[in-house]
C-alpha cells in the first residue's frame, strides 16, 4: 500500500487528533494532515477510516471525511502503479500531493479549471453514492488517461472532433479494448453531465456522441467441478521444482515453480473459499473471525453494502478449520494477501495444477477482430472465484433464486449468463444418453 492514515497523538482544543497520512513510494516517504482531525474515539485504526456516523467539531461527517481519505488513497496507487510501469522515480511526492490536493507549496502550478472540477466532482459524488475504492481508482485512472491526452484540456476542446481523438488517443497510444473505451466515455459523461448541470461546461456534444464500439460479450471463465475438486486436492511442489507440464495443444514443456508451497496453498484456500460460498474477493478479505459461525458466515459486502448470510459447506467449512487458532492481522479468518498479488499468483497455480482447457478469446480494437485461444489459467483471476461457484451451484439443480440470496444479486438479468451456461451443459450432459 502507497499510503497509510493514522491519528496524531496530540490533541487540539476540542479533544480531537489530526489525521495524517504516510506515503511511501519507491523509497520515498511523505507524511502530512489531511486537513480533518476528529476524537480518537471516532477513528477506526484497523480499518483505517472514521467511523460511521461520527461527526467532528467542524460539523463534517464521516462520510466526507472518509471519501477524501479513499481519494488519496486510489491517486497515490494508480500514481504507484504508474511509477512501476514505466519504472520513473517517484519524485518529489509533496509537490504531487500539493497539486492534486490543495496543499501547496510556493513552487507548485495552478490547475487547469478542467481538472479542479473533476476532482470536486469525484469528491461530491464519492461522498453522496459512497463509492468504494474500486471506484476512486477508476475515476482517478481516468484522470490521469486525459491529463496524458491534453494537460490543458478546457470543457470546449470535448466538442465531437475532440471526443473523437480522445477515443483515437485511448486505443492508438494505450492500446485499449473497444469494451475498455466504453468504459472509459461512460466515466467520462457521467462526469461532463454533472460539469453540465452545474453550469461548468457549455460544449453539449457529449450527450448525443455515441462512436461505434463494436464488442462481444465477455467470457465467462469459470472452473468446472472436476476442476476445482483437482485444485482444491492439489500437492503443491516446493519453489524451484522442475515441472513437465502440457500446453494447450498437447506439447510437454518444463516449468520451475517460481511460488513457495506454503505461499500456494494459502493463496488456493482463499480462492477456493470464494469457489465455495460465491464471496467476492474483497469480501473474502473482509471477513473476521466474528463473522464466522457453526454453520453460517454473515457479511457485509463491500461493493453493495447488503448483508448476507451464506450457509457454509463441508468445503468451506475445513478451509475455516484449517486456520482456525491462526492469528491474521486485522481480526481476519484466512491469509489474504493483496488482490493484484494474488490474481499473479493464481496464474501460476493454475499453470502448475495443469488448468490448461482452451479458451477463445474475443474482442475488437476498432474494427478489427481479435481472437485468442489461451488455457485456461491465463484467464483465472479472483473474480473467477465467485463466477465459479455460481455456476457450478446452478448446474447442480439449485434454482437461480436460492443462488442470488448467496450471492446478493438483486435481479435476474446479472444471473443470465451464467444461467445460459448452465443450460448449456445441462444440454450437453443430455447427449450422454445417446452414446
Amino acid at each position: 500500500m502507497a499510503t497509510n492514515f493514522y491519528l496524531e497523538k496530540r490533541l487540539n482544543k476540542q479533544g480531537e487528533a489530526p489525521i495524517r497520512c504516510a506515503i511511501s513510494i519507491r523509497g520515498e516517504r511523505y507524511i502530512t494532515t489531511v486537513g480533518h482531525s476528529v476524537k480518537p474515539e471516532q477513528w477506526n485504526n484497523e480499518k483505517q477510516e472514521v467511523k460511521k456516523a461520527s461527526v467532528n467539531s467542524k460539523g463534517i461527517g464521516a462520510k466526507v471525511i472518509n471519501a477524501h481519505l479513499k481519494a488519496i488513497d486510489s491517486y497515490f496507487s494508480d500514481y504507484e502503479n504508474k511509477l512501476a510501469l514505466s519504472n520513473d522515480e517517484a519524485g518529489n511526492i509533496q509537490e504531487v500531493f500539493a497539486a492534486k490536493f490543495g496543499r501547496r507549496s510556493p513552487i507548485s502550478k495552478k490547475r487547469d479549471g478542467f481538472f479542479d472540477y473533476f476532482d470536486k466532482f469525484t469528491e461530491e459524488r464519492g461522498t453522496g453514492n459512497n463509492w468504494t475504492k474500486a471506484t476512486f481508482d477508476k475515476f482517478s485512472a481516468l484522470r490521469n488517461h486525459i491529463e496524458d491526452f491534453n494537460p490543458d484540456i478546457k470543457f470546449e476542446d470535448l466538442d465531437e472532433n475532440g471526443l473523437n481523438k480522445f477515443i483515437e488517443y485511448l486505443r492508438n497510444s494505450l492500446n485499449m479494448r473497444n469494451s475498455t473505451i466504453g468504459k472509459q466515455l461512460g466515466f467520462l459523461k457521467w462526469f461532463l453531465r454533472w460539469a453540465a448541470n452545474k453550469g461548468h461546461c457549455q460544449e453539449l456534444a457529449f450527450k448525443t456522441y455515441a462512436p461505434k464500439l463494436k464488442s462481444t460479450e465477455k467470457k465467462v471463465v469459470f472452473l468446472e467441478w472436476e476442476e476445482l475438486m483437482k485444485v482444491y486436492d492439489y500437492e503443491f511442489p516446493e519453489i524451484g521444482t522442475e515441472m513437465k507440464l502440457t500446453d494447450i495443444n498437447g506439447n510437454v514443456y518444463e516449468k520451475t515453480t517460481i511460488v513457495g508451497k506454503k505461499t500456494l496453498e494459502q493463496v488456493r484456500d482463499v480462492f477456493c473459499f470464494c469457489c465455495f460460498t460465491s464471496l467476492r474477493y474483497s469480501d473474502a478479505a473482509n471477513l473476521k473471525r466474528s463473522d464466522v459461525f457453526p454453520d453460517h458466515i454473515t457479511i457485509t459486502t463491500v461493493k453493495t453494502a447488503d448483508t448476507l448470510k451464506i450457509e457454509l459447506n463441508k468445503y468451506a467449512r475445513a478451509i475455516l478449520d484449517k486456520y482456525e487458532g491462526t492469528e491474521f492481522p486485522f481480526n481476519r479468518a484466512l491469509p489474504i494477501i493483496s488482490n493484484q498479488r494474488m490474481n499473479e499468483y493464481l496464474k501460476e497455480l493454475g499453470e502448475v495444477c495443469g488448468l490448461n482447457t482452451p479458451i477463445t478469446e474475443i474482442y475488437y480494437k476498432g474494427n478489427q477482430r481479435i481472437e485468442n485461444v489461451l488455457p485456461k489459467w491465463q484467464m483465472i483471476g479472483t473474480h473467477t472465484g465467485r463466477r465459479t461457484f455460481i455456476c457450478n451451484a446452478l448446474m447442480l439443480g439449485i434454482s437461480p433464486q436460492i443462488v442470488m440470496k448467496w450471492t446478493g444479486h438483486s435481479d435476474y438479468k446479472a444471473m443470465k449468463p451464467y444461467i445460459d451456461i448452465a443450460d448449456a451443459a445441462k444440454a450437453e450432459a443430455m447427449k450422454l444418453f445417446d452414446r
